[in-house]
């Protein structure tokens, strides 16, 4: 599976994309896209937009993951960063690639192995997770390696987890959840304890009158 991470931005959008097999992680390919300050918004929008797309079309990731934006107390910043993230998730969806979002402590979670660890040791984690010799650089580089391992890990134990109920005929959809887009636009919610299939359950529930 390869899968891209993105640290959204406005001035400086991170970028990694991993190859995920066997349990282990090969390093593709990771940078940033840098738009300088004084350039109009929608300029750099633009640019963001057309680095991320030819991205996309070099290596065709199977997912787009990103961390889910929280609220800052500059309303400016968060606002143009929010714009930011979505032109990232409109060139993920004109290429026709899912979408997930994580929380910071799940990424915190999945990378290093609790949730209140802190930055240092998240990039570390992420450096030896991906062989690497150093910390990529800048931070927002290493966040969006961080968040392409977050994904990779949860989709792995989203999938044993399918694979363990579907033998007892049971379904749960609890858990720390992320968000999915697909092609259709369906809005699909997956998590340690599921990926849509709970969804699928009751859907089939409707179907047969239960």
């Amino acid at each position: 599976m390869i899968i891209m991470g993105i640290d959204p931005g406005y001035a400086i959008v991170g970028y990694g994309v991993v190859r995920y097999e066997n349990n282990k992680f090969i390093p593709l390919d990771y940078c940033s896209i840098t738009t300088p300050a004084g350039m109009p918004l929608e300029r750099r929008l633009e640019i963001i937009y057309d680095s991320l797309t030819e991205v996309f079309l070099k290596y065709q990731p199977e997912a787009v993951a990103v961390e889910q934006l929280f609220y800052q107390h500059n309303q400016t910043t968060v606002i143009s960063v929010a714009m930011a993230r979505g032109v990232i998730l409109l060139s993920a969806q004109k290429c026709g690639i899912p979408f997930y979002e994580y929380t910071p402590m799940k990424i915190k979670q999945s990378v290093a192995g609790y949730g209140s660890a802190d930055k240092q040791q998240v990039m570390e984690m992420t450096r030896r997770l991906l062989g690497l010799r150093e910390v990529p650089r800048p931070d927002d580089t290493a966040d969006a390696l961080a968040v392409a391992i977050c994904h990779a890990h949860s989709s792995n134990s989203a999938l044993s987890r399918i694979e363990a109920v579907s033998k007892l005929g049971k379904y749960n959809t609890g858990g720390d959840r992320s968000t999915a887009y697909t092609e259709s636009g369906l809005k699909i919610r997956s998590s340690w304890g599921g990926n849509g299939y709970g969804l699928a359950a009751k859907k089939q529930g409707r179907k047969s009158g239960r």
